[in-house]
């Protein structure tokens, strides 16, 4: 099997879509899966495999750390002649998906399709609602000639299928209960954020618009005096807002830019609660995350969040948007440490089902179907 993966945002970038690629392909190398990613080039230099051809790339300036691509068509055309994939799968609808499609004709090439992003949803926070029909629009022209196309949730999955989409498959995401755990050494992120003997309280994500943190904060701002003072947050993450959000911040709130890895999973296992508030997700990787750090989440009963969280199993749900709602989800949560540590136990139990490794064997089998069902067209 020789996959061609056209995607917008690839490793280093700092996002799910990037993440869960970076996922697959180290999978697929563990496997003797030959691929070739066509992404664009980062903003730093990255030393580079034969498994990678790079397009020169602007910054995107809605999204500043994601780049958009300037491909030379004749050069990626060459290379992607030269690899011979049974199958192309286009990962974002940008510039380089658009590559992904284009060559999927022109060489008849069988082709899939991934929907990572709810961004019709992100139109109205950015004010611009009114594009809502002309997405749909493209988004249908785009995928209409995958053979599948693979959605990270059941809600997302609900979504396209009431948009007309067909020959949608469930690809959900996993997590590494390895790296993610509740046993770190809380010590270490105290000393590093000079945090006082108090409960820690999380987000991790990026620091935008379409996150509704307007809404974390609010709920924050109301949590009452008594028990406010006995709080501490972590804000992990950056983006446009980073600056207005610090501007507004109150006292017991950290930022601390950007974690991953280890420091990532120790500032999660840290955490007596985390607290999202987005609604635009399509599945919330950073929720499992959580969980599997042996942390309850309380999050908005929207997205993919809904079907990650199991309210009052291993976490609470609340309105999109109702602050009121998510700080009396938390007083109820520190004002009973009973119930949040079951509800800790119950998230780490969830998360150790959800295995990278057999989401992507699934996804494989996904792969082979097609490419079978392409073979045996052209011989019928």
């Amino acid at each position: 099997m020789r996959i061609a993966i056209f995607t917008d945002t690839y490793y280093p970038d700092i996002n799910g879509v990037a993440r869960t690629l970076k996922r697959l392909t180290d999978f697929l190398e563990s496997q003797n899966i030959t691929f070739k990613l066509f992404v664009p080039a980062p903003s730093t230099k990255e030393l580079d495999s034969g498994h990678i051809h790079r397009s020169k790339s602007l910054s995107f300036f809605m999204y500043p750390e994601c780049r958009l691509a300037l491909p030379n068509l004749y050069q990626m055309k060459s290379e992607l002649k030269n690899f011979s994939p049974d199958l192309i799968h286009v990962a974002t609808p940008f510039n380089i998906g658009l590559c992904g499609v284009y060559f999927s004709k022109s060489l008849n090439i069988p082709l899939v399709g991934s929907y990572h992003t709810n961004f019709d949803h992100y139109l109205q926070y950015y004010n611009l609602p009114f594009l809502s029909k002309l997405h749909w629009n493209y988004m249908h022209w785009f995928y209409q000639t995958c053979r599948k196309i693979f959605v990270p949730s059941p809600t997302t999955f609900q979504l396209l299928k009431q948009h007309k989409f067909t020959n949608l498959e469930l690809w959900p995401r996993g997590v590494d209960c390895q790296l993610f755990h509740p046993y770190y050494d809380k010590r270490p992120i105290k000393n590093r954020y000079c945090l006082p003997d108090s409960y820690v309280l999380t987000y991790a994500g990026r620091l935008a618009p379409e996150k509704d943190l307007h809404t974390l904060f609010a709920a924050a701002k109301s949590i009452p005096s008594d028990i406010n003072q006995h709080i501490h947050w972590l804000i992990i993450g950056d983006g446009p807002l980073r600056q207005e959000l610090e501007t507004q911040a109150p006292e017991n709130m950290t930022f601390t830019g950007y974690l991953d890895g280890k420091h990532l999973a120790e500032a999660y296992a840290a955490s007596d609660l985390f607290v999202f508030p987005s609604s635009s997700e399509t599945f919330g990787n950073v929720v499992l995350e959580s969980l599997a750090s042996g942390t309850p989440v309380i999050g908005a009963k929207a997205g993919g969040v809904q079907n990650i969280i199991k309210t009052g199993v291993n976490g609470l749900l609340c309105k999109p948007g109702n602050a009121n709602e998510f700080s009396e989800a938390i007083l109820q949560l520190l004002t009973n440490g009973k119930l949040r540590q079951q509800m800790g136990r119950s998230g780490r139990n969830y998360a150790q089902t959800q295995s990278w490794d057999r989401i992507f064997k699934n996804l494989i089998c996904q792969y082979t179907d097609v490419i079978q069902e392409c073979e045996l067209q052209k011989y019928a």
